[in-house]
């Protein structure tokens, strides 16, 4: 019964503000028309340059900033603004000031953003502060902020108007900066590593690289259906074959039509490379320098507080075989019940129940899934994977079964997946079939087959590690977020109707 009175409330303070702003345009000019204010300090700077300044002392320092008003108190006396970097005190002697500047400080709002000139002092009470001589108001807000900057207490309010919620909470501006400063930070690691950044399609013909549900679109001019993308990977290969570069990665954006959960987002970002003439242990190196790189770039330090946990990225990390850590956890071991019927019996007794048809690498999987994955807390490799689930690894020559590929859990969460790329084309044509006869969710149609790159792998491709990591589950990680919406500016949220 609250609501209807909480947006009655708003749209009053909505006709406040515009009654205000008109006013404030017949007496002093529309401050949309302001195209300018010439800024010459963010609010830190003043404090650092300032760091030293004794209580009470004032400057000959002339500044001018701007930001948005985060409080108001006596009348104008004292404004707290907040640029891109922190709060700034601004304030006026009220006892001395033209009646026109007091007119126009009774006319602000909170929210509103304004351009401030003044000498800088330290107050009495040790506050840097900005004593003003001219204010300016740049942008009227006629909006009301959430509860006056105290900080959006609802969560869906907080992702859904992200631009409040980034004024509001100093966690959130932290957050997501951590995350743009940690993909940065991979972006020069690599660079300095030979590595060539590189584009690549985000409209597939078909929807190839992995095994997800695809976004499908229209393309009205050629009349034909084309698909997001899942993953960047047969694009990047064929940048490889064609000599672009032995060393070459993409920081892509890819879609896959799949559940929202605290560790999904349908629309995610991941980091991509491939290395000619290495194998997947290479990856298995690459992988530890990265994230030790990011946690000392972000933190000082290799070891991370993640909720009541220490997370240590010091490399090296440990290597364990998935149907290893299986038989450690459940004391099941699949390698012993190759058949998938008999497999399927043997993980039906532990609990886990898996459909009809599955193959035996995809029941191996689903025991780890359920049985290992959450307990696999400290950084882990998770190596040998079975072949029937992965269809672009190598195999091993001695163990068939199992490919040349890993997965690295933090957590309990994978955040990172790479292999031994296979370069066979014969063989990668056979295995891409034996992917469209597995069976999959009851609504997902058959795994194409990419032509395209049977026919480029059969130009040739070096032999090559590739590396895949989930940006937004490590950002997670580094900024001891516990949902994957606290990492991504604008998550993916339903409409209210």
């Amino acid at each position: 019964m609250t609501e209807p009175v909480v947006a009655l409330q708003a749209e009053d303070e909505s006709a406040r503000r515009s009654a205000r702003l008109e006013k404030f345009t017949q007496r002093f000019g529309d401050p949309f028309h302001i195209t300018h204010f010439p800024k010459t300090h963010s609010a830190t700077a003043i404090k650092a340059s300032h760091e030293a300044l004794p209580a009470g002392e004032k400057t000959a320092d002339r500044v001018a900033v701007a930001g948005r008003i985060m409080a108001i108190r006596n009348g104008g006396m004292f404004i707290v603004i907040l640029d891109d970097t922190d709060r700034l005190q601004i304030f006026h002697d009220l006892k001395h000031i033209a009646p026109e500047r007091a007119e126009l400080l009774d006319l602000l709002d909170l929210g509103d953003i304004v351009g401030v000139t003044g000498l800088v002092r330290r107050t009495p009470r040790g506050e840097i502060t900005v004593d003003a001589e001219e204010i300016t108001l740049l942008s009227k807000a006629l909006e009301p902020p959430p509860e006056k900057f105290h900080g959006l207490k609802d969560v869906d309010s907080r992702f859904r108007h992200r631009e409040q919620d980034l004024v509001a909470t100093q966690t959130t501006r932290d957050t997501l900066r951590a995350r743009y400063r940690m993909i940065a930070a991979i972006r020069q690691f690599l660079n300095d590593d030979g590595f060539l950044e590189v584009e690549t399609p985000m409209l597939h013909v078909l929807a190839g690289g992995a095994i997800a549900k695809p976004f499908v679109t229209h393309h009205n001019k050629l009349d034909m259906p084309l698909y997001l993308r899942i993953a960047p990977e047969l694009h990047l290969k064929r940048l490889v074959i064609g000599g672009l570069s032995e060393k070459l990665f993409e920081i892509n954006r890819c879609f896959r039509n799949e559940g929202i959960s605290p560790r999904h987002n349908p629309e995610f970002t991941s980091l991509e490379l491939y290395q000619s003439y290495v194998d997947f242990t290479a990856m298995i190196e690459l992988t530890e320098s990265i994230v030790a790189h990011v946690a000392k770039t972000l933190h000082g330090t290799t070891k991370v507080k993640f909720g009541e946990i220490e997370l240590d990225f010091t490399p090296p990390w440990p290597r364990k075989g998935m149907a290893e850590l299986v038989r450690e956890q459940t004391g099941l071991d699949l390698d012993k019940h190759p058949d998938a019927a008999e497999a399927r019996e043997q993980a039906a007794i532990l609990g886990v129940k898996t459909e009809p048809g599955l193959s035996w690498g995809q029941i191996v999987e689903a025991v780890f899934g359920e049985k290992v994955e959450h307990k696999l807390i400290q950084p882990t490799h998770v190596i040998d994977l079975p072949k029937e689930i992965s269809p672009l690894a190598k195999a091993w020559p001695d163990r068939p079964q199992v490919a040349q590929r890993f997965e690295t859990y933090i957590n309990g969460w994978e955040i990172a997946n790479a292999f031994s790329e296979l370069n066979d084309p014969r063989e990668q044509r056979a295995r891409f079939l034996e992917q469209a006869e597995q069976k999959r969710g009851p609504d997902d149609p058959p795994h194409p087959i990419d032509e395209d790159f049977i026919k480029a792998l059969a130009f040739g491709m070096p032999p090559m590690g590739g590396l895949g990591i989930g940006m937004d589950r490590l950002g997670m990680l580094m900024t001891d977020s516990p949902s994957i919406r606290e990492v991504i500016a604008f998550p993916t949220m339903k409409p209210v109707e």
